[in-house]
């Protein structure tokens, strides 16, 4: 028997000037997707924005329903959105934001873990890392891969 240890690395923001203009300009598109969020039952609106590889950005926001779980988290929406309208476009980078009441919150968004499952195996489809940006208007996160936040991915592409 032996203990490993797990590390893992990511860049801490304390503002949105700190960032990489491209970046910036993920984070400013995923604020705007979160004005298209739909969630009278949570009051937690959630915008997300994707950059494919060839530099479209395409955005998603949570979609809640009455009849509970129909809803959508809104990195899934955009996510689904990329591949169902740019097949075969990798997706490069993602950025969430996310707050009660239409408000980024001072501290980064966190995806649930079937969002960060949904980025682990389009990761894998694309063969290309996917940079994670959780905003907050204090604090952010960028992590450089999906790996990074869902250690231990369950991958059905390589059954042994």
């Amino acid at each position: 028997m032996k203990t490993v240890k797990l590390d893992i690395n990511y860049t801490e923001y304390s503002s949105l000037t700190e960032m990489d203009p491209k970046d910036q300009e993920l984070v400013k598109e995923a604020i705007k997707a979160q004005k298209n969020s739909y969630a009278p039952y949570s009051k937690f609106n959630v915008g997300a924005a994707i950059r494919l590889e060839d530099g479209t950005v395409v955005r998603g926001s949570n979609q809640e329903n009455a009849a509970y779980p129909s809803g959508l988290c809104a990195e899934r929406t955009a996510m689904f959105a990329a591949n169902a309208n740019y097949p075969g476009k990798a997706m490069v980078s993602l950025a969430i934001v996310g707050g009660f009441g239409y408000d980024v919150a001072d501290t980064p968004c966190t995806p649930c873990g079937a969002c960060r499952q949904v980025m682990a195996e389009y990761q894998t489809l694309s063969g290309k890392p996917m940079s994670i940006i959780m905003f907050g208007t204090k604090k952010s996160w960028k992590f450089d891969k999906v790996d990074d936040i869902l250690p231990f991915i369950f991958d059905s592409f390589n059954e042994k």
